[in-house]
């Protein structure tokens, strides 16, 4: 049955998501404030499929904070960043410039608030994610960022971006950890039932020294990685 779930879940996920994909280049061209809502159905149909034919639970732990934030997210495969929108309202998040490059695809993004990150260009990059974050910032809007700079495999603690300090300081937005176990089950060609938990953390308040935030933020990104979450002997999914 996981195969067979699988095969479901890559017909009406991708299948559909040529569909939404197609709505969002058109939305960005002639209504830019219709991306949105294009974008969160995208990411609602995602969950959906998670749960309904992957046989995937996701659930969340700790305390979602009711206040503006940064959110520094452990990356462990697709389905944080394809999450997004569904789990956040209206998030706005640093991605890496390459994906800019997709035909469509990048002003799609752009519209909905996805900020560009060009690594290579060092201090003038992070110059320019902080002046197209501010208006993000001051409309009220969460703030994402995968502080490890690209997926990393379950149970590994990489050191975080060395942009990361830098941006928490010049945001100036509490920042909170989100510690996310999704490798297990969903960083698989074959991906697996069992369970993805989403762990907020204490919110660690702006102006602290680098190493500080760098250690609070690391540890509670980390802390779900003794747990793998997947579940071996679910009924029905043995192949």
């Amino acid at each position: 049955m996981i195969y067979l779930r699988n095969i479901a879940f890559y017909i009406v996920f991708y299948g559909g998501s040529i569909f939404m994909v197609i709505a969002a280049v058109i939305a960005a061209y002639i209504a830019p404030s219709k991306v949105h809502g294009v974008c969160d159905r995208w990411s609602a149909m995602h969950h959906w499929a998670c749960e309904k034919l992957l046989r995937i639970r996701i659930v969340e732990t700790g305390k979602r904070p009711d206040f503006q934030a940064f959110y520094a997210i452990k990356h462990e495969s697709f389905f944080e960043a394809i999450g997004l929108p569904h789990l956040f309202d209206k998030p706005s998040l640093f991605a890496k410039q390459e994906l800019f490059d997709i035909p469509g695809w990048g002003l799609a993004a752009r519209e909905y608030g996805v900020i560009p990150v060009a690594r290579e260009e060092g201090a003038r990059a992070l110059r320019t994610m902080i002046r197209e974050a501010r208006p993000y910032v001051e409309e009220g809007r969460p703030v994402i960022i995968f502080p490890e700079g690209t997926r990393v495999p379950h149970d590994t603690r990489p050191p975080l971006g060395a942009g990361f300090a830098a941006l928490y300081k010049l945001l100036n937005l509490p920042v909170v950890p989100v510690a996310v176990n999704s490798g297990p089950t969903y960083h698989h060609v074959w991906k697996r039932p069992g369970t993805i938990t989403l762990h907020f953390g204490e919110p660690i308040d702006p102006g602290l020294p680098r190493k500080e935030i760098e250690a609070r933020t690391h540890a509670g990104m980390n802390a779900l990685n003794d747990h793998r979450g997947v579940e071996r002997s679910l009924p029905g999914d043995l192949p």
